[in-house]
């Protein structure tokens, strides 16, 4: 029997503040960067006050990485330099492929109720860091979902989604750092074990209820925190109250990171060139 995946760390998200004064609660982001590689950020939004959010994400760069943003309820509409104007709503996925530049704007296309969801920033090869910028827009209905025998909900959206019972190839699929991204609800009394590659990161974020990792420890893991395991092994999960998880694993690229702010390249002077680039209109 191969062993379960150990817990490397457990660690809360920050408040945070973004954009034109969205507040988040930051779980990924900052120092250290290489432990999560391939991914940079991950942010989570929710609340049901407008002034948390009405100011949304005025036009910006970005450049060397592509950002997902899953959203469980709400409306966004997003529109860049390039032309591309799309609407994201509720259980839909934005997929932007930043590449060599693109300067866009996500603003909220409402003025009350809820507003909930998660940005994932996702490195890009260096070979790939300046190709073609692109959207993809992924309404709720195009992405697979799935009820294991257990009665886990299995929102699959990124990846291959894998429990020995039931195979699911997920919405979006990328070489090299080849993301796993499943949203998982899991039913008070259950429990999952997807299949993941040994090799890959994977992180578990729980944004609702109490997770148990069933290792040595049976460690419990509330809302608000991240769970980061070893790269090799089985992964089980379980939740004697209910919970529901962002799953998130991929293949770390093992290139250097060098971010500042919305540009995330492999070296310094490419990040300077990223910053000429965009004082001078060239950015894409």
């Amino acid at each position: 029997m191969t062993d379960p995946r150990r817990i490397l760390s457990i660690q809360p998200g920050q408040p945070a503040s973004d954009g034109a004064g969205v507040r988040l609660n930051r779980v990924i982001g900052g120092p250290g960067l290489e432990r999560f590689d391939p991914f940079l950020m991950l942010d989570e939004f929710s609340s049901n006050d407008p002034d948390d959010y009405i100011a949304g994400f005025p036009p910006h760069p970005h450049r060397g990485f592509e950002t997902i943003t899953y959203m469980l309820e709400g409306r966004m509409r997003h529109e860049d330099h390039l032309g591309n104007v799309g609407l994201l709503g509720s259980g839909g996925v934005q997929w932007m492929t930043a590449a060599r530049g693109i300067i866009h704007s996500e603003m909220p296309e409402q003025e009350s109720g809820a507003m909930r969801g998660f940005q994932l920033w996702l490195n890009l090869p260096a070979k790939d860091k300046l190709g073609e910028a692109g959207y993809r827009d992924i309404p709720a209905q195009q992405i697979p979902r799935l009820t294991t025998s257990a009665g886990v909900e299995v929102v699959v959206i990124a990846g291959q989604f894998d429990d020995g019972e039931i195979s699911q190839a997920g919405a979006v699929q990328r070489p090299h750092t080849e993301p796993q991204l499943f949203d998982l609800h899991l039913p008070p009394g259950s429990q999952i074990a997807p299949h993941l590659a040994d090799g890959q990161r994977v992180m578990l974020y729980v944004y609702e209820g109490l997770l148990e990792l069933p290792e040595a420890s049976k460690q419990a893991v509330s809302a608000g925190h991240l769970v980061r395991l070893t790269d090799e092994g089985q992964l089980q999960l379980a939740s004697a109250q209910g919970a529901r998880v962002l799953l998130i694993a991929g293949t770390p690229l093992r290139e250097p990171i060098v971010q500042y702010g919305p540009f995330v390249m492999n070296s310094r002077e490419e990040i300077e060139q990223a910053l000429r680039d965009f004082r001078d209109g060239a950015l894409a």
